[in-house]
């Protein structure tokens, strides 16, 4: 099914107003409430979609829960908790106005990306680069607060950032170089309690990179037809009808590394009871999953938001209750 006959795009304009983007939440802040000269930008930072936030922030909250849990604290540090916070929302919105620039001429060809501000005229290839540099200065600024091991950690990640939107050109797994540069902050939230990265860190993130594969390919089969056309790649397509089946693989994965990660942190019942609603959530997932239809996609894309929430929230139960029991 084509994008455009279930979300038709908004009207191209560059007037005073400029219509919403097509795949945006409606009735979001950003439209509603926004002054209208920013708009465009924060409609490039994706801040009317901010779920893509959630899913790159939660991997260094849980990173940051598992090491506190190994270190026996009471709970993550507050001021971690706000940093990585402001550091996904600038990282998340330079990595999306990035890919962007570097996908203007297809986002201009695809039903549900063509109102987007670079491809309908709201903003410039130049501002957008403008743009990009402020937010990356956020971003630094956000690192500069870490250890010097976490710094060039973080700083290492631009390298999977910059290659990832030319990996739809070149092959049929371009989730899995997302996967790798989204959850970096799963090594990254580690080492900003030790100053290294241990084999916990390791096991949450590589759980974390099957679960973004999994989600987005259930993202990417809204494009698919688009895709094809344009000469364009992706899991979505590569698995086709089979979609269901490698998407519960991965989900699968996810929830064993993700048990790994929370032994060797020496977590406890109440984070392996969370994981286990998250499976639950996984077999909701994929048993409803119509790949068919754009809408079933895109609800279930965005109810990985719950994931996050339901496994943090576990690790920050099993550090109070610990601690309050002296069992840390």
């Amino acid at each position: 099914m084509n994008r455009s006959a279930e979300n038709p795009p908004a009207e191209q304009s560059t007037g005073p107003n400029p219509p919403p983007v097509a795949d945006a939440v409606r009735d979001n802040w950003v439209d509603s409430y926004a002054p209208i000269r920013w708009r465009p930008f924060l409609r490039l930072a994706r801040a009317d979609r901010p779920v893509g936030t959630w899913l790159l922030l939660f991997p260094c909250w849980w990173s940051l829960g598992l090491a506190s849990i190994a270190d026996g604290r009471a709970f993550p540090e507050p001021w971690y908790l706000v940093l990585f916070a402001i550091g996904a929302f600038a990282m998340r919105a330079a990595g999306c106005a990035y890919n962007d620039y570097i996908d203007r001429d297809y986002d201009a060809q695809v039903a549900r990306t063509m109102s987007r501000p670079l491809p309908s005229g709201q903003v410039t290839p130049r501002q957008v680069l403008v743009f990009v540099a402020c937010l990356g200065l956020i971003g630094l600024l956000v690192v500069l607060q870490f250890n010097v091991f976490t710094r060039w950690l973080a700083i290492s990640s631009l390298a999977l950032v910059l290659i990832y939107p030319f990996m739809k050109r070149l092959t049929n797994w371009p989730q899995l170089v997302l996967g790798l540069a989204f959850n970096w902050g799963a090594l990254v939230g580690w080492s900003s309690i030790t100053g290294t990265v241990g084999l916990a860190a390791v096991a949450l993130y590589a759980g974390s990179v099957m679960w973004t594969i999994g989600y987005d390919t259930i993202y990417a089969h809204q494009d698919k037809e688009d895709d094809l056309m344009l000469g364009l790649k992706s899991t979505a397509l590569h698995f086709g009808a089979a979609t269901p089946a490698w998407v519960g693989g991965f989900y699968l994965a996810a929830i064993v590394f993700w048990s790994i990660a929370g032994f060797l942190a020496g977590a406890h019942l109440i984070s392996f009871v969370a994981l286990a609603l998250v499976g639950l959530h996984f077999a909701w997932q994929v048993s409803t999953l119509d790949t068919a239809d754009p809408e079933n996609c895109l609800k279930r894309f965005r109810a990985n938001r719950d994931v996050g929430f339901m496994l943090f929230a576990g690790l920050v139960l099993d550090m109070v209750i610990s601690w309050s029991a002296g069992i840390a």
